[in-house]
């Protein structure tokens, strides 16, 4: 597992970016896929949430996840908890209750988990491409500012995620991040395929997140090309593998 340097000191908040290692399940998902929506054993599933939230002192029922849906849709865990399998859509959650793990699943998205520790208030948020682009992380962080954070104090970690020499994308993909802002050309550079591009997903999140003057930084793991280390959907869809399964990224308050 690892602790990004962002997070690792703040009095009173716990977190993990979990790599594959350390589950029970076999084969295309060992070992430790925490997704529901592959095709893994859902027993084994549950098994390795509940490793999880064992590293946090916590249940497996204190796990709150998501049916990620690459929105910018943000929720608000209180005293009433969900399941899993059965989540509700979205992309972001935000607490201020201690004793619940707020985690979200990527297999090449980038996870993204932030903290105001002094105002006892974390959120996790899943940014794909899409999310990345309509800001999921600045929806999660004005979330959080609800619930009495503030953004000066906001420390952010974006995670393992698909990295810059792993990200190869068409020719029409740009056009999208360059109409936000053409500053954003700095995130791509000329594949070698003819008309296609490399993309710094972790560069552009980190960008976009620290125009909402709070601090951040990435960990740096590109999760396609560390195969013992992390699940990549990309990875395996190039192998012709049409499932993979989910890492899992998590965050709490201590009790």
């Amino acid at each position: 597992m690892i602790q990004a340097r962002m997070l690792a000191d703040l009095d009173g908040v716990q977190h993990r970016f979990f790599t594959r290692r350390g589950g029970v399940s076999a084969g295309l998902f060992s070992s430790l896929n925490c997704g529901y929506g592959s095709a893994d054993d859902p027993a084994n599933v549950r098994e390795n949430r509940r490793r999880v939230a064992e590293h946090f002192g916590l249940g497996e029922p204190d796990l709150q996840t998501l049916h990620q849906i690459h929105s910018t849709d943000v929720l608000t865990v209180t005293d009433e908890r969900w399941s899993s399998p059965g989540a509700p859509k979205a992309d972001g959650l935000v607490t201020d209750r201690p004793g619940v793990m707020l985690g979200v699943m990527a297999a090449d998205c980038a996870p993204v988990l932030l903290a105001d520790a002094g105002a006892g208030v974390i959120g996790a948020a899943h940014a794909g491409w899409k999310g990345a682009l309509g800001g999921v992380v600045d929806t999660t962080i004005a979330a959080m500012e609800k619930l009495g954070a503030r953004r000066e104090r906001i420390q952010v970690a974006v995670g393992p995620c698909i990295g810059p020499g792993s990200y190869e994308v068409g020719p029409e993909f740009p056009a999208p991040f360059l109409a936000q802002d053409e500053a954003n050309a700095a995130f791509f550079r000329a594949a070698s395929r003819s008309g296609h591009f490399m993309f710094d997903l972790p560069g552009y999140l980190v960008h976009r997140i620290a125009r909402n003057g709070v601090a951040v930084a990435a960990t740096g793991h590109d999760t396609l090309s560390a195969t013992e280390d992390f699940f990549s959907y990309r990875r395996n869809t190039l192998s012709g593998v049409r499932d993979y399964g989910r890492g899992l990224s998590a965050i709490a308050l201590e009790t």
